[in-house]
């Protein structure tokens, strides 16, 4: 279902909500219904007598796998019904809830023909109208705990998001049962909060995630700061509490630490559990970007990085690694004189201002040599270490690439830490690609050369570097254009490097930053990234360079259209033309263009073992002969809320926020 599509559905869904209130869960004694308006039968009527033979044979046979559909009789007297028991229960639970079910709809809505029921343990529906042929989640409830979480609600309400995200993943894709539970802990002082997700066993992968999207979409508006709270339809539901409600140990734990936004990365990570609970404790070097001088550098697209070391007791900080004499020389080539950057900037007048971020203002500035460049001017109250810094840059200068935002220098006098980069005249790609005016700049030669830019330059990261590394943040903010509009990858804030083993370039995180839109699936809903969640931000961002449409992940608008659902429409029917960048049409190689669609689709694959390795996506690019498989349906799509994810991101400064230079 497309992301516009489905938050019109999701509008329908929340019309038709019965809202309840609860103190304690619901029991067999307390049960939801929902009582259809579309007609009643009468006592001794075909229609009862057909509810009778379902009432006899429907529990049981729900208790085998915990789900049941049948239809007993012919038009117009003919009774579907649909049972499903919670994942968790045994069969004997099933068997019990399902005929109590019958009897309390037939109580509580009686001689209606169409009658939902929900009680703690399953849902039965029961109607004269073939509900069965559709996966349409109707008849909804919502329950609430009316006790305010007393931690702030933005933080709750993210932390639940994204427990309620993982655990609907996993139960749409790695579970026949369309089942999962899970728990998300925070620090000792506040609660740990449980959640379970399921759809109907008959619906497919696809159908389940959106099922569960919609209904997770509601919840901004209708649970906000609630201690606990569900909305259960006949096809899907879910449900989060403070106290452990489901049987057996949760299929996912998290670890989340409960602060109001997201910031960069410890230097001590904390590892988060895989599925089943297992955590990963492998002792092994990770080199880490994340410090928060670092990650704020976007403004100029900084290249510095950090690192973690071994895992070291608490005492140990990371930053008492040792310089060997070579790393020392290194940096000393790029030491600035502060008397050379007040010049080349005027003395930081405004008038070279090119932007601000959150950890200090951007200039423009020439150097004696009459080279541009970018100064980052990093504001006192900045938490980065001198020493820090340097141990950074030392990694910093060992990453040259063409397709890489080169540092130029650095300077540490008179209480000044002043970042310098190499100067973008034509800034991000962003600027340009999105202007209906300015994209008419990027002819298909100029695109098709970026694309092969960004290709080599992720290539190199993971591959051809010393060490592998996953940038998290590709988007096309953060790729920037020299004046010959070749391209160079920047902000690698939120990147992680690893040590030279291929089994090592994978890891899970316990807090989910990046950019909705070219967030990989596994990555937003579980926090898993490998070298895989670049290719899926890299397929995003050739469909994005192709077409002139943003990847607009979260759909804040009604109109909006998720990218990947357009370009996969089209690319089925044969019509990918039509949604290509007006400029190109006509005067660009078609063949070219649909290869690298093709390439851009194979890139966002669900799974990340079927997206190709940059290596494999540059031989793609320029060879004519290599043979490409077919894509599969590109099935994830983000839930329409900022708040299930903490995303941090930054933008390359706009014309919005700079003087024009």
């Amino acid at each position: 279902m497309a992301t516009g599509g489905r938050r019109r559905a999701s509008s329908r869904l929340a019309a038709g909500l019965l809202l309840a209130s609860l103190l304690a869960p619901l029991t067999a004694a307390q049960p939801w219904q929902v009582c259809g308006n579309n007609g009643s039968y009468t006592a001794n009527s075909t229609y009862q007598s057909n509810l009778s033979q379902l009432s006899a044979t429907l529990p049981t046979n729900a208790s085998r796998a915990l789900f049941a559909t049948a239809a007993v009789g012919t038009v117009p007297e003919i009774a579907y019904a649909l049972a499903l028991c919670r994942g968790d229960s045994n069969a004997s639970t099933c068997e019990s809830c399902v005929a109590t079910a019958f009897q309390g709809a037939q109580q509580q809505c009686a001689f209606q023909r169409n009658v939902a029921i929900f009680y703690d343990d399953c849902n039965l529906r029961f109607s004269d109208q073939n509900f069965l042929s559709t996966t349409n989640n109707d008849n909804l409830i919502m329950t609430m705990n009316p006790q305010n979480v007393s931690s702030s609600v933005e933080v709750f309400d993210a932390a639940v998001g994204i427990l309620l995200n993982a655990i609907s993943n996993y139960a749409a894709t790695n579970s026949s049962r369309r089942f999962a539970t899970g728990e998300e802990g925070f620090d000792r002082s506040n609660p740990t909060i449980y959640g379970l997700a399921q759809c109907t066993p008959d619906m497919s992968p696809a159908d389940c995630r959106s099922c569960l999207q919609d209904i997770i979409a509601l919840m901004p508006q209708y649970l906000s700061g609630r201690q606990g709270g569900r909305i259960c339809g006949v096809r899907c539901n879910f449900r989060y509490e403070l106290n452990k409600f489901f049987t057996g140990g949760p299929t996912l734990r998290l670890q989340t630490p409960l602060a109001p936004a997201p910031a960069p990365a410890s230097n001590n990570a904390t590892p988060m559990a895989t599925p089943g609970g297992q955590t990963r404790n492998k002792k092994r070097i990770v080199l880490a970007i994340a410090m928060s001088v670092v990650a704020a550098i976007l403004a100029i697209s900084m290249v510095c990085l950090c690192f973690f070391m071994k895992r070291r007791p608490a005492t140990e900080h990371v930053s008492s690694y040792s310089v060997n004499p070579e790393d020392t020389e290194s940096i000393n080539s790029l030491l600035l004189d502060i008397s050379t950057l007040r010049a080349a900037t005027d003395n930081f007048d405004e008038s070279n201002r090119l932007g601000e971020g959150g950890f200090g203002a951007v200039y423009k500035g020439v150097l004696p040599d009459g080279q541009e460049i970018a100064v980052k001017r990093l504001s006192q109250s900045s938490g980065q270490g001198i020493q820090e810094l340097k141990n950074e840059l030392v990694l910093v200068a060992k990453l040259q690439h063409k397709n890489l935002v080169r540092l130029v220098g650095v300077c540490l006098q008179e209480h000044e830490k002043l970042l310098v980069y190499e100067y973008m005249p034509n800034r991000s790609i962003d600027t340009i690609l999105f202007d209906p005016e300015k994209s008419k700049e990027l002819d298909w030669g100029k695109r098709f050369k970026i694309i092969n830019g960004i290709a080599r330059g992720l290539r190199y990261l993971h591959e051809d570097s010393q060490f592998k590394i996953i940038h998290r943040d590709m988007k096309a903010s953060n790729v920037l254009l020299d004046s010959d509009y070749t391209p160079k990858i920047s902000d690698f804030g939120l990147a992680r490097l690893f040590g030279g083993e291929q089994d090592e370039s994978q890891e899970v995180t316990n807090r989910v930053v990046g950019t909705y839109g070219y967030m990989a699936p596994e990555y937003a809903m579980c926090g898993h990234y490998s070298t895989r969640s670049d290719v899926f931000s890299f397929g995003v961002l050739i469909l994005e360079i192709i077409t002139g449409r943003r990847s607009n992940g979260s759909c804040n608008l009604e109109e909006s259209v998720d990218l990947l659902s357009l370009v996969w429409e089209h690319w089925t029917l044969g019509t990918i033309v039509e949604i290509m960048d007006s400029s190109l049409r006509g005067n660009a190689p078609e063949e070219q263009m649909l290869k690298c669609v093709h390439i851009g689709l194979l890139c966002v694959q669900d799974n990340p073992v079927d997206r190709p390795t940059m290596s494999t996506v540059n031989i793609m690019l320029s060879s004519n002969t290599v043979s490409l498989q077919a894509p599969l349906k590109p099935v994830f799509f983000i839930p329409n809320s900022g708040t299930y994810s903490n995303v941090y991101s930054e933008p390359y400064p706009t014309a919005s926020q700079s003087s024009s230079k």
